[in-house]
């Protein structure tokens, strides 16, 4: 590893400390309480990933640019919006109403996430150039780590802080005090980020961005192309699943807000998990034998959300825990292996046109995700039907439809290219080795 990296893992976690709160739950929390419908929660998950869509014009400007600096002024603008979204809740029914108050929040995410999207171009040719090929996988695996631990403590923080009330009956201060918080971390992890080191990219990265980039060309790259088609496959099947997870458990469930919120803080716990689960394997036996594990993991957990929205299976703290811990371990899992085959696969000349069209395709189909699920789910709330001792009504259908785009999605994996690529058997004896798996089946 190249000296100065660790202060990326000091970045991940008040990065996540901060994010978590604006574009998560948190959020969709307080949107809910201005009367917010599925669609619009919809819109607000999916706007940071659609706005990625200006990686594209940003990449020619990465090189020259560098790419400390470029993250840097992009990561320092969002935090202004932050604080300007920590004044929205302050502001008296008397001078905006409900409305119009969510209005604002739409307006300013959009401004947060517009200068997100083009900031994040310079992220990943940023740290593929800087880390050795052999060391990628141990990198992402204490990257996801360091992330989930920053996360896991902002949603803990968030529902001590809300406590047990019904969002319309919190007092909105409390919603001004989390994004506050959330601003004074993200320039925190500003400081992290500006110690990182900067690569030396070849003159060739440089000259080649100011020509005409050839996206036939690249797109005609077939690794690089069957990757592409799981990204977006993955993204539009799985991309509204949190988010309609919260409105499930505050509408149908009944659950308050705090405890929404610890039951998704179980989210992050299950991605730390994945340093345990993945350790030194994910270079050992590549990338593709553990999304194939990830996925049958992610059929598992469609299955459950299935049977507990149609009413088979109850609405019990202690199964929605373990299903969220599934959600975060299966999440890590699957994001990390694919971070890592395209970090494999994309080749140095154009790395950050690669990495652009890698992004946007699949934040746009992660964009429009939740966007379509929370059309389909304000469409067919009216529905409610008995079959099979079942009961089919908006969530349950939804989540059905999930796991089926997650069976597609299984069936493209198998065809990625990677040569040194193990099998899943081997990967499942290798974990099934484990002392305290060995012991857990023992039980």
């Amino acid at each position: 590893m190249p000296p100065g990296l660790n202060n990326m893992f000091g970045f991940q976690v008040f990065n996540s400390l901060s994010f978590q709160i604006i574009l998560s739950s948190p959020m969709l929390l307080y949107a809910k309480s201005l009367g917010a419908s599925a669609t619009v929660l919809g819109l607000i998950t999916g706007m940071m990933p659609l706005l990625v869509i200006c990686q594209i014009p940003a990449a020619k400007h990465v090189a020259r640019v560098g790419y400390r600096r470029f993250i840097f002024t992009g990561w320092g603008t969002r935090v202004l919006f932050i604080f300007v979204l920590a004044a929205v809740p302050l502001i008296g029914a008397q001078w905006l109403s409900n409305p119009a108050r969510l209005a604002l929040v739409l307006l300013v995410l959009f401004g947060f996430n517009l200068v997100r999207g083009i900031s994040s171009a310079a992220w990943l040719p940023w740290i593929t150039a800087l880390i050795p090929d052999a060391a990628r996988g141990r990198y992402l695996t204490r990257e996801a780590a360091f992330g989930n631990l920053g996360s896991f403590g902002a949603f803990l923080l968030a529902a001590s802080y809300l406590g047990q009330q019904p969002s319309g009956q919190i007092e909105s201060h409390r919603f001004a005090v989390l994004f506050a918080f959330s601003a004074v971390m993200g320039a925190i992890s500003l400081i992290f980020l500006r110690r990182i080191p900067e690569p030396t990219e070849p003159e060739e990265e440089v000259r080649q961005s100011k020509e005409p980039v050839p996206w036939r060309a690249i797109m005609s790259f077939t690794p690089f192309r069957k990757l592409l088609f799981v990204n977006v496959i993955f993204a539009l099947a799985m991309g509204g699943l949190g988010t309609f997870v919260v409105d499930f458990l505050k509408t149908d469930g009944g659950m308050s807000e705090g405890r929404i919120l610890i039951v998704s803080a179980m989210t992050f716990i299950g991605g730390l998990s994945s340093l345990w689960v993945l350790g030194s394997r994910l270079d050992r036996f590549g990338s593709r034998p553990v999304m194939l594990f990830a996925l049958a993991g992610w059929f598992v957990i469609l299955l459950g959300w299935v049977l507990i929205a149609a009413r088979v299976l109850p609405v019990r703290l202690e199964l929605m825990l373990a299903l969220h811990f599934l959600m975060g371990l299966c999440g890590a899992l699957f994001g990390m292996a694919m971070t890592r085959l395209a970090m494999a696969i994309v080749p140095v000349m154009g790395r950050s046109h690669f990495f652009a069209l890698y992004s946007v395709l699949g934040s746009l189909s992660l964009g429009i995700s939740p966007v379509l699920w929370g059309a389909v789910i304000d469409l067919l709330r009216p529905l409610r039907g008995v079959w099979l001792g079942a009961e089919w009504n908006a969530f349950s259908l939804a989540f059905a439809a999930m796991g089926l785009g997650g069976l597609v999605t299984l069936a493209f994996c198998r065809r990625l290219v990677e040569p040194q690529a193990g099998k899943v058997e081997e990967l499942l004896r290798d974990l099934f080795q484990q002392p305290l798996v060995r012991l857990w089946l023992r039980r």
